[in-house]
């Protein structure tokens, strides 16, 4: 199979899942190897596929869920504070795709997420300490934006109540008067 034909089955494949496929199943499916696979998503995004890279593998985002809400939200907190924050938006119906943080060099860095359920907010947090990774936050000294996305406008403020509450969310009125 030619790189082109690969890299066709590749998306069928992707568009076609459930759930998150692994690098490694993926290349055995195709019968190259993982890093083949690696290097076909960086081209196939740079080529403005929407792939996300998650814990559990490959997903790209469903059709059926276009008809939900995407938000931004910024949050302050400590990584101690990161499985509380995560389980807000998830107990509350919310999926969280990504986080951001403004580095002063480099400018906007992003890292797919794709957290749903509890269980993936477990996953995520296991493998975080697993790798001992430091969570993106402690660049901004714990300033961080997610992109979330929620069934309805009910969901999104049941989700900013709570992290409110929980002293995560920031809210636009924390800035007034800072420029």
């Amino acid at each position: 199979m030619n790189t082109e034909k690969r890299r066709e089955a590749l998306m069928k494949r992707l568009r076609e899942a459930s759930q998150p496929l692994t690098g490694t199943k993926l290349a055995r499916t195709l019968g190259v190897s993982r890093q083949i696979i690696v290097g076909d998503i960086s081209i196939l995004r740079a080529e403005g596929a929407q792939i996300f890279a998650t814990p559990r593998g490959y997903i790209m985002p469903e059709d059926a869920k276009d008809h939900d809400i995407k938000a931004t939200i910024v949050c302050r907190h400590n990584a101690a504070d990161m499985e509380k924050e995560l389980q807000a938006v998830v107990d509350n119906g919310g999926a969280v795709l990504d986080v951001i943080v403004e580095h002063p060099v480099y400018g906007a860095i992003r890292g797919d997420l794709f957290v749903e359920s509890r269980r993936d907010v477990r996953r995520f947090l296991t493998k975080m300490q697993k790798c001992q990774a430091n969570p993106l936050l402690v660049v901004t000294g714990g300033i961080h934006m997610h992109t979330i996305r929620v069934p309805d406008e009910d969901a999104l403020k049941a989700i900013e109540h709570d992290l409110r509450d929980l002293g995560i969310l920031v809210d636009e009125s924390d800035h007034e008067g800072e420029n």
